[in-house]
């Protein structure tokens, strides 16, 4: 099975950046960076196919940037120009299913999450 081990999570002040990392045992077509912050659902951030098609939320587009190095298994998160409205536990995702569009695939396999705070 997948397993995803996050890393790079921290703390930062808005308009600092951060880039975060998944190692992964091995790679899945899609895969994707979600967010969840207490008391609300797990959002959708980025996602990225095997082939490098990406896409966004609406909130982070010009400002996250996805990527991936399937020789070396491992999935990125870019974040620049950070807000305080990116604060949340960040969660990588692999093994999307479902959909054609890996954005609205449903994931199966989940990280342990590593925590971003903007102040």
């Amino acid at each position: 099975h997948v397993q995803l081990v996050e890393s790079g999570g921290g703390s930062v002040q808005a308009g600092g950046s951060l880039t975060l990392t998944c190692a992964a045992a091995n790679v899945t077509v899609c895969m994707g960076w979600f967010r969840q912050v207490p008391g609300k659902e797990r959002d959708v951030v980025a996602t990225i196919d095997y082939w490098g098609d990406s896409a966004y939320a609406d909130s982070v587009k010009g400002r996250f940037t996805i990527s991936r190095d399937n020789a070396k298994s491992t999935l990125y998160l870019q974040m620049n120009n950070l807000e305080l409205g990116d604060t949340a536990m960040y969660y990588c995702a692999a093994n999307g299913e479902g959909s054609m569009l890996c954005f609205v695939a449903q994931y199966g396999v989940w990280g342990q999450g590593t925590q971003v705070t903007v102040s």
